[in-house]
């Protein structure tokens, strides 16, 4: 089953003769429980591509079908509902409040949905459980070491029992001890809950363990775009 497709997505930033395609005509299809690893150089366009596909920002043209639906006609306040309840996020940067706790910072998606009280604290302390956390459900965040830190953002991740985690080089701030563990964390993850995997990395060993890499080079994918 397609997960995620794009058609013919282009984005352009800029006016008149300042402007600069980021995508040219990009083209690709994931499907249900693939790990796939988005290559390329700073500046290639991979990191624009993945804003898109995660619907953090819209193309200039083309279309994002998400689990067969059509995504570019969709209001905003929809699109947010639909991100909420079918994406997890993990980020180079933490993007943690460090003053609250760690168990806070993973019931936040679960806030976001209107789920009770409750049930938000046992699913957030299921994520934690999942990640080898739930020890540390009363620390404040900024009381973390790095890894420990990354764990909590992929427990936030999977708290909403998300479709698709997106990885932008979520090994990039950490020692490659810690990262290994990362790894092997997140790909876990995809193959015992099913959960398509989607990293943006220019980490070669780390593109070479998904199960597809797609390579993109000046704003267009050179190879692996199909499944």
């Amino acid at each position: 089953m397609t997960v995620i497709e794009a058609k013919n997505l282009k984005k352009i930033y800029g006016t008149g003769q300042a402007t600069f395609s980021a995508l040219k005509g990009v083209d690709i299809r994931i499907e249900k429980g693939e790990s796939v690893a988005i290559v390329g150089k700073s500046g290639s366009g991979k990191s624009t591509l993945m804003h898109i596909l995660a619907l953090l920002d819209k193309p200039t043209s083309g279309e994002i079908l998400l689990l067969g639906k059509n995504t570019t006609e969709v209001k905003k306040k929809e699109l947010n509902k639909v991100r909420n309840e079918t994406f997890g996020f993990v980020f180079q940067q933490f993007f943690m409040n460090p003053k609250d706790t760690v168990l806070e910072n993973v019931l936040l998606p679960l806030k976001i949905s209107g789920i009770s009280s409750k049930q938000r604290k046992q699913m957030a302390m299921e994520a934690l459980a999942a990640v080898e956390l739930t020890d540390k459900a009363k620390n404040k965040a900024n009381n973390l070491s790095g890894g420990q830190k990354q764990r909590v953002c992929i427990a936030r991740a999977l708290v909403n029992n998300p479709e698709i985690i997106f990885a932008d080089e979520p090994t990039g701030n950490l020692d490659s001890a810690t990262g290994e563990k990362i790894e092997q964390l997140l790909f876990n993850l995809n193959r015992e809950k099913n959960i398509t995997l989607i990293v943006v990395t220019h980490d070669s060993e780390l593109a070479a363990r998904c199960d597809r890499q797609i390579y993109i080079k000046d704003g267009e994918v050179v190879s692996g775009g199909a499944a």
